[in-house]
């Protein structure tokens, strides 16, 4: 994820969202733009008020923080995940209604499922963060002597592929699964409108060449098909 596909990797998983999908004992419960100009070197991100954070522990700021530096480092790209805000829109997400589970199903009885059937797990988004950060960190900690936000880039680079293999075998929970859930959380506070607390700047939306709310541009859609079109992004901040 910080090789030369990098832009190829984030603008599909931009486009596309990534799939999730979660479980405990190995049980899994528009077109593409034109081509884009030649990126221009991007500046660092504003520097902000240091962040207070809603729910996140310590502990879970620093793996969530390492999580979103290691698959969006600072580059000629973008700055780094955490410059982006990515920390922060994990926090408020789960802070809110959808970390309380609140459109999740959860009054049982709860069996092993395939994959194919989605979450079939009793903890709300909140508790299967909390738990799946401290079954990385003991697992990380067991393998290498300490904690994933500790580990070398290297090292760390190392670690992801084996959770996102599967390799990495976790206390009765699925490794895979949570490097997935980790991904689209990272990849959704990247993309998401800024006004959520990622996207700082509209770094990913500049990146992509993404225009911002839609609904501004449906005039235009007949004249710019299959043509680029190039605009200033707009947020729904920008409007309120």
């Amino acid at each position: 994820m910080v090789d030369d596909t990098r832009r190829k990797f984030l603008l599909g998983a931009g486009l596309a969202g990534a799939s999730v999908a979660s479980g405990l004992t190995g049980e899994l419960a528009a077109a593409t733009p034109a081509e884009a100009a030649p990126a221009a070197p991007q500046p660092a991100a504003t520097a902000a008020e240091p962040e207070t954070y809603l729910v996140l522990t310590a502990t879970e700021v620093a793996f969530m923080s390492a999580m979103a530096d290691t698959i969006i480092p600072a580059d000629e790209l973008s700055p780094s995940g955490t410059d982006c805000g990515v920390v922060a829109y994990i926090d408020r997400q789960l802070a809110g209604a959808y970390g309380a589970g609140d459109r999740v199903y959860r009054s049982g009885p709860f069996h092993r499922g395939a994959p194919e059937q989605g979450y079939q797990l009793a903890l709300t988004p909140r508790e299967y963060f909390t738990a799946g950060i401290a079954a990385a960190n003991a697992w990380s900690h067991k393998t290498f002597g300490k904690e994933l936000d500790r580990l070398a880039p290297a090292e760390r680079i190392d670690a992801l592929k084996q959770i996102e293999a599967g390799t990495a075998k976790f206390e009765n929970f699925s490794a895979s699964a949570f490097f997935n859930r980790v991904l689209a959380i990272v990849m959704e506070g990247f993309f998401s409108d800024p006004m959520y607390g990622g996207n700082r700047n509209m770094a990913g939306w500049k990146m992509i060449g993404f225009p911002g709310l839609p609904a501004l541009y449906r005039e235009k859609v007949d004249a710019y098909y299959d043509k680029r079109y190039v605009a200033p992004p707009k947020s729904i901040a920008d409007f309120s």
